[in-house]
């Protein structure tokens, strides 16, 4: 069982600043996004992990690589497929589909909210028998999906758990219980 979880999203891109549905497009970090990611690498120095995994998107790779750490990829890391909502906004998204959310309405030929939990279901089996500490580099939707599946709420719970650019947040225990010990921290 690990001590700790620690969750990292991945530095600013050009969408994420803008607001743009970003998973398939494999966009870099800015010079923000990379100076964000550069600033983590205090938050996480001295800890001694166990498993390093990142999606295999470039801006969540390049965001450990600037930490200081070589991930392992794992393709259950990957954000929410927005399918045909990719590249768009939520306030273009909603001209067409008033009142739609990610957390309500699968975006067609996208994935469910259901695969998005299987694949964080299946990150935290990963993580439970690394036998240590664990870091995951990821994207906001998936990460707060994992983040809601790690205290036993339904999936759609993580839309009441907001993530920033270049955050870190640790899942940890108290005693035998799951729980969140931090969340959405920025350096």
């Amino acid at each position: 069982m690990p001590s700790e979880i620690w969750l990292v999203r991945h530095g600013e891109t050009e969408w994420s600043r803008s607001g743009q549905h970003t998973s398939r497009t494999d966009l870099p970090l800015t010079p923000e996004g990379e100076r964000q990611a550069a600033n983590l690498k205090r938050m996480l120095a001295g800890h001694s992990l166990a498993l390093v995994l990142s999606s295999p998107m470039k801006r969540a790779v390049d965001t450990a690589r600037l930490v200081g750490l070589t991930p392992q990829l794992d393709n259950d890391l990957r954000e929410w497929d927005y399918g045909d909502y990719e590249g768009l906004t939520t306030a273009e998204i909603q001209k067409r589909v008033p009142d739609w959310t990610i957390w309500t309405g699968a975006p067609p030929n996208g994935e469910t909210i259901e695969q998005v939990a299987a694949r964080a279901d299946r990150v935290i089996a990963r993580a439970l028998a690394a036998g240590g500490d664990v870091a995951l580099f990821g994207h906001g939707h998936l990460l707060r999906v994992l983040g809601a599946r790690w205290i036993g709420l339904e999936p759609s719970a993580g839309r009441l758990l907001a993530l920033s650019t270049a955050s870190v947040s640790v899942l940890g225990y108290e005693r035998e219980t799951r729980v969140i010990r931090l969340w959405n921290q920025t350096s």
